[in-house]
């Protein structure tokens, strides 16, 4: 959510901002709520002292031995008054709530202008993309031709965008994960954490998953909102959710291996080919919470350790500066890192 001060004071320009996104902020009619939204306060505030004072001078006149009928009717009077502005201004300030989650982040300053990907400024690159002779075969074929990759029994055991690995790729697969966490720990200085692969609402309300994607999740059944994770920043965020974290022990630097759950509600006739769009893969994710003053040089060190695993594995790539109508909802700014794959003979989102 955005912060409520800057959009009571100043919504024009959080509307200009949001339109480098493509998204129409109604800045006038979320004005027009602020004001409603204050007098409602005023006049619960201006009632509730009245009725104080009322209620004191039944007191008195009740010790003076006067009639207090007159003066009951008019706590009384007031008490209904100051339960409807109550309801006014909770009815004011949700309503206000409800516009707040459904603003996306405000694009950094230095965004690329555009509307969709077309319109990414590419940064830099590493390696050299490889082009061998004749025919390139993609993991899927590769995979099956082995019996290593098992997408039809997937199937059977649970339905599509599942994925069995076996013998050399399951053990390429943990691998993978092994070494970057050893990479990131050892070398890059992040503490690893193992977090719960459920979490409840307001943990998702924190990272911007809810309300506007609930039809990503996968929600259990039950009362308590829980719902299967769709990335690790959401239990790793969450872990300073509502809390006051004291500068000197900034920035906090996190690494967490977790399998992820997405629906993939939106992504009907997308590229669903293989391992790709699956509704359940694993992530090693890196989250960093520091200072604001920090924060765009902890981002962009992030990105240093995550092409350090690609060179690594000597994997040629390309940093991309997402354009403002394709970053991310809760995303200030977005850079994919994107690897080359010869059986497509083009650069495909690895890393964001």
């Amino acid at each position: 959510m955005l912060d409520p001060r800057l959009l009571r004071t100043d919504p024009t320009a959080v509307a200009e901002a949001l339109r480098r996104r493509g998204f129409d902020f109604d800045a006038p009619a979320y004005e027009a709520l602020e004001a409603r939204r204050k007098q409602a306060q005023m006049q619960t505030e201006e009632y509730q002292a009245e009725r104080n004072r009322k209620s004191k001078g039944i007191g008195q006149a009740k010790a003076q031995g006067q009639d207090i009928a007159p003066l009951l009717a008019e706590v009384a009077d007031l008490g209904d008054k100051l339960e409807a502005a109550k309801q006014e201004f909770q009815a004011v300030q949700s309503e206000m709530d409800a516009i707040a989650l459904g603003l996306p982040n405000l694009p950094h300053p230095d965004v690329p202008d555009g509307t969709s990907e077309d319109d990414n400024r590419e940064i830099r690159r590493w390696g050299e993309p490889a082009t061998p002779a004749g025919e390139v075969l993609d993991h899927v074929a590769i995979g099956e031709a082995d019996g290593e990759m098992d997408f039809a029994l997937a199937a059977k055991l649970t339905g599509a965008r599942f994925t069995v690995l076996r013998g050399e790729l399951a053990r390429l697969h943990r691998k993978l994960t092994q070494y970057m966490l050893e990479l990131h720990t050892r070398e890059h200085g992040y503490e690893e954490l193992y977090v719960p692969y459920i979490v409840n609402e307001d943990s998702l309300r924190g990272t911007g998953q809810l309300p506007k994607f609930g039809e990503d999740l996968f929600r259990l059944q039950g009362e308590q909102g829980w719902h299967l994770i769709p990335t690790a920043e959401v239990p790793v965020t969450n872990m300073v959710r509502d809390e006051i974290v004291a500068p000197e022990r900034l920035p906090l630097r996190y690494v967490a291996h977790t399998p992820c759950f997405r629906a993939e509600a939106g992504a009907a006739g997308r590229d669903v080919r293989g391992m790709i769009r699956q509704h359940q893969f694993e992530k090693v994710e890196l989250i960093n919470i520091a200072h604001p003053d920090e924060s765009e040089a902890c981002h962009e060190a992030m990105v240093a350790r995550a092409e350090a695993v690609l060179a690594g594995l000597g994997l040629a790539y390309r940093v991309v500066d997402l354009c403002g109508g394709d970053i991310g909802f809760a995303a200030a700014r977005t850079y994919d890192l994107e690897v080359w794959l010869p059986s497509q003979n083009t650069y495909r989102e690895i890393s964001s």
